[in-house]
């Protein structure tokens, strides 16, 4: 029994992985901020920019590294997921690219903790704005409930939210859903690039 009427009308459990499984990568992606003052204060960034790399070399290999990470958790979730019977559809090319576009949410919700450090530039601060907005990224977005049963005002929120069009893909490559890949891969793409972008020139902010 469903609480409310899900797309395609797939078990409350499926509908819910996909977003579980985008949670615990953004968990671990909107902290690299604070890891970045950290490195700042061990005087390790300093070091870093005064090599030749270009800083947007710099932004998008921390990027990577937390997709990386974000994707050994949501390897875990996806495990638990087909204990609990999940019905997930395990093809290899659908993994593939569930797992890009794991890569693109992650890599833009790191790139948004990095600029955000830019911005504070204090450990304590970016710790508070770390748990600050992680969970209302999650709530405010498609991934425990359609937006068509959301309050209007947040709907609106959510059509913004990146993660929304994240867990729209992965939803739609992992349990079957109608989805919008292409508008998702494009929000997605035009999001990362916009973060790098700002968090490459916030960077000689933050070692002042």
């Amino acid at each position: 029994m469903h609480a409310f009427p899900t797309p395609g009308n797939i078990p409350y459990l499926s509908y819910m992985a996909p977003g579980i499984i985008a949670q615990s990568a953004v968990f671990v992606a909107i902290f690299y901020g604070i890891m970045l003052v950290w490195e700042r204060d061990a005087g390790l960034l300093a070091k870093m920019l005064a090599t030749p790399a270009p800083r947007t070399a710099l932004v998008a290999g921390k990027a990577f590294a937390a997709a990386l990470r974000g994707l050994v958790q949501a390897a875990v979730i996806l495990a638990l997921a087909a204990v609990l019977g999940v019905a997930i559809r395990w093809d290899p090319w659908t993994i593939l690219a569930a797992a890009f576009f794991l890569v693109l949410g992650a890599s833009f919700f790191c790139c948004l903790s990095m600029v955000l450090a830019g911005l504070v530039r204090q450990r304590e601060r970016m710790m508070g704005i770390g748990q600050a907005i992680s969970l209302p990224l999650f709530f405010a977005s498609n991934a425990l409930y359609p937006i068509s049963v959301m309050p209007w005002p947040l709907r609106y929120v959510s059509e913004a939210n990146p993660m929304s069009y994240q867990v729209d893909a992965l939803r739609g490559l992992l349990v079957g859903t109608p989805s919008h890949l292409l508008l998702d891969l494009g929000v997605l793409v035009l999001a990362l690039g916009i973060m790098v972008t700002l968090a490459a020139s916030l960077l000689m902010r933050l070692v002042r």
